[in-house]
């Protein structure tokens, strides 16, 4: 699939899940994004704004296999990855798959799960594989987390372990929608006997294996190389933060500006590719340091001035 075929795909995506879902279509084009790079998504925002609905439909949209997973205060590591089950007709332990061995895997508030088994995720987000009584097993390709998650600041949550946040291509939140939106999901209420707009599958496994590969044929220059790793150590030199990008930040960057171009139907990558993608892709992997948390300083503040201070590169 060429840079051409994959912007239209992507399109084709955009818009049948854009029907069914009530969402700023940047939001949809973001998640989207991290798909295409080959990463994962994690969407944050209060409940009730649609994060649930916006990953079932753009699984269904991709014509994936889907699991969903509800992350609860007593969910265990082997609820997610699986665990071994006596058989007693052959009397032998045998292996039970978890719900994480699905293309498109729904983590759904994962921070109401506590650390040990947010942790289960870590390997199968990395590696794409499940250890489980030391075998390995290899998860579906394609594979990727879609996990919604609730602020912090919610009761009965736990905060995202740093080196499983880093695991994150992009993070973005859905917001609630304007008044026509909002209006728009009354008009669907009240005329519930209705069929709702519903999500059609547009591509099926092999033309998603075929999508996550076109970024590869996307053209990256020398200069623009250069200005993603500056942008990643600027936020290392900033003094209100405590742990800035990381070199998997640095890497993840690039693939999404290489993504964003193939989005745009592009062979060669732009500085704006770069600046959409910087926001959603590095924020969430910045760590303040208490004095900047005590002044109420912001990460994105961290990366608009970074994005202020690094030189601009020429086209």
């Amino acid at each position: 699939m060429d840079v051409v075929e994959a912007s239209d795909a992507c399109e084709a995506v955009l818009d049948t899940v854009s029907g069914a879902v009530i969402a700023d279509r940047t939001v949809l084009e973001t998640t989207l994004l991290g798909v295409v790079s080959g990463g994962h998504v994690l969407l944050e925002d209060v409940p009730g704004t649609g994060k649930t609905l916006t990953a079932r439909s753009l699984a269904t949209a991709l014509g994936l296999e889907f699991s969903r997973i509800q992350f609860t205060p007593d969910l265990l590591p082997s609820d997610v990855t699986g665990t071994h089950v006596y058989n007693e007709r052959d009397r032998e332990f045998e292996f039970r798959e978890g719900p994480v061995f699905a293309n498109v895997v729904l983590a759904d508030e994962i921070n109401r799960a506590p650390p040990k088994t947010q942790a289960a995720l870590l390997e199968a987000m990395e590696e794409e594989q499940v250890t489980a009584d030391g075998e390995t097993r290899q998860l579906p390709d394609p594979f990727f987390v879609i996990a919604t998650q609730n602020p912090v600041e919610q009761e009965g949550t736990f905060p995202l372990p740093e080196a499983q946040v880093d695991r994150f291509a992009v993070k973005t939140a859905l917001g609630y929608p304007d008044e026509d939106g909002e209006v728009e999901l009354l008009r669907r209420r009240a005329d519930r006997r209705t069929r709702a707009p519903a999500v059609e599958p547009v591509l099926d496994r092999e033309r998603v294996r075929a999508l996550r590969e076109s970024p590869e044929d996307v053209r990256v220059d020398e200069d623009l190389l250069r200005y993603v790793a500056q942008l990643a150590r600027a936020t290392r030199e900033d003094r209100r933060v405590a742990v800035g990008v990381s070199p998997r930040g640095t890497q993840r960057l690039f693939e999404l500006a290489r993504a964003n171009a193939a989005l745009a139907g592009r062979d060669y990558v732009t500085p704006d590719d770069v600046t959409r993608v910087a926001r959603p892709t590095l924020t969430h992997r910045l760590v303040l340091t208490p004095d900047a948390q005590v002044e109420d300083a912001e990460k994105g503040d961290v990366i608009e001035a970074a994005l202020d201070s690094v030189p601009v590169p020429t086209v």
